[in-house]
């Protein structure tokens, strides 16, 4: 009887948190379901050649590695430099910043938004044997057309995209500051202070989103990528402003600008609210 009472009284526990995990809030905004769920049965522009939904971005073997920071990327990455029109080509007196080679989180994203290739192209395919360097369609060839909704192609021209690839504020932090709020004088000073930490020995940058907790990076936060650059002869490591500074490929659920009758996901902040995204970092 003893021993029944323990065990009833362990299950009840159990039982216990099963519940209050039912009741929690949902977790952050997951990929499955979403556009970026390119699998069949996905949220996807149009469905793919497995059910798979991770496979069509990210592999656990024999991930790209012709481009640093990627992360287990299972897509050929195009780093000819050339073939992008960047941002400075239009001439904006304003735009005071030098524009380094894209390159980072930024050439992971357009290897799918450039258009250049299949969106459904991978190097590992499921299964064992299907190994290709220079990639293969597993679901027909899946294209971006502006037919399919929100046009995802940005294409080779850059031009008219937020710039990327640039030092935060046209410079001024590097990986010799002191970890916190930037203490020294922006480049440019219509730019908000980021804040800095250290992690596994390399430095990271961020700049807080309203609403977060306030010198802490959050998920939710705009995120700045360590890249050298080398200034007056001198190189260093400092936060650069990539694609992934403003979107997060995997919040589904963001509620942003709406463009036709759908509204852009995949926004770091949860909404762009009175411009929270473009506020966070321009000093307006």
């Amino acid at each position: 009887m003893k021993n029944s009472h323990k065990f009833l009284l362990k299950n009840l526990h159990w039982l216990g948190l099963v519940i209050l995990l039912s009741l929690a809030p949902p977790a952050f905004a997951q990929i499955v379901g979403s556009k970026h769920d390119l699998g069949t049965g996905g949220g996807g522009q149009a469905p793919g050649g497995t059910d798979e939904v991770c496979v069509f971005c990210h592999t656990p073997h024999a991930a790209d590695t012709t481009e640093p920071n990627l992360p287990l990327w299972n897509r050929v990455s195009n780093i000819e430099q050339t073939r992008f029109t960047r941002y400075s080509s239009t001439g904006t007196p304003s735009f005071d910043s030098e524009e380094a080679d894209v390159g980072s989180i930024s050439l992971a994203c357009l290897s799918c938004h450039d258009g250049t290739q299949a969106m459904d192209a991978v190097i590992n395919a499921p299964g064992s044997g299907n190994y290709n360097a220079g990639g293969a369609s597993i679901g027909g060839g899946l294209s971006m057309t502006p037919a399919l909704g929100p046009l995802p192609n940005l294409t080779e021209d850059l031009s008219d995209d937020h710039p990327i690839s640039i030092p935060y504020a046209a410079g001024g932090p590097v990986d010799g500051d002191a970890d916190g709020t930037y203490p020294g004088v922006l480049v440019d000073p219509d730019f908000k202070d980021p804040e800095k930490a250290t992690l596994n020995l390399q430095p990271i940058w961020w700049v807080d989103v309203a609403g977060g907790v306030a010198g802490t990076r959050e998920k939710n936060d705009i995120m700045l990528y360590a890249r050298n650059e080398t200034v007056n002869l001198v190189t260093d490591v400092r936060p650069f402003v990539e694609c992934g500074s403003c979107h997060d490929p995997h919040n589904a659920d963001s509620a942003s600008v709406v463009v036709g009758s759908e509204a852009v996901a995949f926004l770091r902040a949860d909404d762009n609210a009175d411009s929270k995204i473009c506020v966070a970092c321009h000093d307006k």
